[in-house]
């Protein structure tokens, strides 16, 4: 799968069109997600929701899965540790392949987000099991 794909089936999640996230880097075992922080996606104290941080770890364990077995996959499982609370201008989930095998990919994520001075600050790490699945029809 190149970045293009990549693209393409990011834009067909609806979910992410709502959230307005946008892959970055995308090749040789490694993807970067990234979307920017606005109201909209704050809980109650002003942090950035811990389900955004996991919408963005999830689909950045299988952008980095993609990289290496092609598209075809999904999120059989994750954990997700959140490390301090969300805050800043943008949101950034970087992921890396551990070990790809024929049905199975094991990724690890680091989100960060970003301040205005472009100070990154790591809030989340989670590691994930990719399905390689058959590619569904029209898809991918």
């Amino acid at each position: 799968m190149d970045l293009e794909l990549a693209r393409k089936i990011l834009a067909e999640q609806p979910f992410s069109r709502l959230l307005g996230a946008r892959i970055t880097a995308f090749g040789e075992g490694t993807a970067t997600l990234e979307l920017d922080v606005r109201e909209e996606l704050l809980q109650q104290y002003g942090f950035v929701h811990g389900g955004v941080l996991s919408y963005a770890a999830d689909n950045t364990l299988t952008l980095a899965a993609g990289t290496v077995v092609g598209s075809g996959l999904i999120t059989s499982g994750f954990t997700i540790d959140y490390l301090r609370p969300a805050t800043g201008r943008l949101l950034r989930a970087h992921g890396e392949v551990v070990r790809a095998g024929r049905t199975r990919v094991v990724s690890r994520c680091d989100v960060v987000t970003v301040d205005g001075e472009g100070t990154e600050t790591l809030c989340a790490v989670a590691q994930g099991n990719i399905a390689v699945i058959e590619p569904i029809a029209g898809k991918g």
